[in-house]
């Protein structure tokens, strides 16, 4: 509820809520960008840009967002994107998230550095449970993960590529931003994740880790030795160049992830929505296209579709529901994105998602 005692009507809603009952430091690690932070605002900027393209006298008594994604049918093309420490935003973390993920038939991409452990969030999850992998130094360390996660009954890897290292995020720097008590890795060797609680002023300690322990020496021929260790579907994130979609095809992916990881690496990379269509075309097909960065709305959603993406990924706003309400925040802030899907599908005279195509848009 917002101040008013009036439910959110729209997900930027919480967005104020959020930042209400956050500390400062956790505000800005959750929603600040690397270097200027023109990247996260060119996102929003991009999705802005597009314009819709209703057709009208078609029937759409009734409109189905249901699809079907790496072997899951789900309720509509919106998914979860990884995001690490969800106990910054409420006390019982992913295990919350996962509750509210699975009624509202979405997938949860399950950070490498979640703050349950995969076993509790599959536990509380009915839906499906994708898991987020980075490269590190400690490479056992990658294959125990894999292996949990197929013991639990995770459907997919997501191995993110762009971040050799964390970019320079300045708030992050400015406030000296440390992981508080209680909020760990909890998939992870305590060891490993060390330089992430040390504190030091003008510092950030989750670019101190990462450059500590993330292998900045991978390269596309190291994707044989995950496809060796798993057979489970691999998709790459941080996809921003249809040169790299075509070698992601290359290399057998199943799907790509078309991502400039929320505006909070390379400053000044393209907007994801902007990258989409000469990626979509690229691939021409041969796996899927998802697409995360700034979608706050339905209509976003059915934008992306349009050109050329079979999902989109939902990342801040998942944390803004889950700071202001647990499960149910983040279950109202699903369901406000599928139903404004669906009314826009309605409204732009296409039922089915397979009626959503290039001709839904101009740029």
């Amino acid at each position: 509820m917002d101040r008013q005692g009036a439910k959110p009507l729209l997900v930027r809603d919480y967005e104020d809520l959020a930042r209400a009952r956050l500390p400062a430091d956790v505000w800005d690690f959750i929603s600040g960008g690397s270097g200027t932070e023109s990247t996260l605002t060119a996102n929003r900027a991009a999705l802005e840009r597009i314009r819709l393209r209703p057709r009208v006298l078609t029937d759409v008594t009734a409109c189905d967002p249901g699809t079907e994604l790496l072997g899951a049918r789900i309720a509509a093309p919106i998914g979860i994107a990884p995001m690490a420490y969800h106990r910054l935003a409420c006390p019982e973390g992913e295990t919350a998230t996962a509750r509210a993920a699975g009624p509202a038939g979405v997938p949860l991409i399950v950070s490498m550095f979640a703050s349950r452990t995969l076993e509790e969030i599959a536990a509380a999850g009915s839906g499906p449970l994708w898991l987020q992998l980075y490269w590190l130094r400690q490479r056992e360390l990658l294959t125990g993960l894999v292996r949990r996660a197929e013991e639990a009954g995770f459907g997919a890897l997501v191995l993110t590529v762009d971040a050799p290292r964390v970019g320079r995020r300045p708030r992050d720097v400015r406030n000296g931003f440390v992981l508080p008590p209680g909020v760990h890795a909890a998939n992870v060797a305590p060891e490993a994740m060390a330089a992430s609680h040390r504190a030091a002023p003008g510092a950030s300690a989750i670019e101190r880790h990462a450059r500590e322990q993330f292998d900045s020496s991978i390269t596309w021929k190291d994707l044989a030795r995950l496809r060796a260790i798993t057979t489970l579907p691999l998709a790459l994130k941080g996809i921003l160049t249809a040169e790299d979609a075509r070698l992601a095809l290359e290399h057998g992916v199943d799907a790509v992830i078309v991502s400039n990881h929320g505006g909070r690496q390379l400053d000044g990379a393209v907007a994801s929505a902007q990258a989409l269509p000469e990626i979509a075309a690229a691939v021409g097909g041969r796996c899927r296209v998802i697409v995360d960065g700034g979608i706050r709305h339905g209509t976003d959603v059915l934008k992306v579709l349009a050109l050329g993406a079979d999902a989109a990924l939902v990342g801040r706003p998942v944390l803004w529901g889950l700071a202001q309400g647990g499960a149910q925040g983040v279950s109202d802030v699903l369901g406000l994105l599928r139903d404004e899907l669906e009314e826009a599908m309605a409204l732009s005279g296409r039922p089915r998602i397979s009626d959503v195509d290039r001709s839904a848009v101009t740029l």
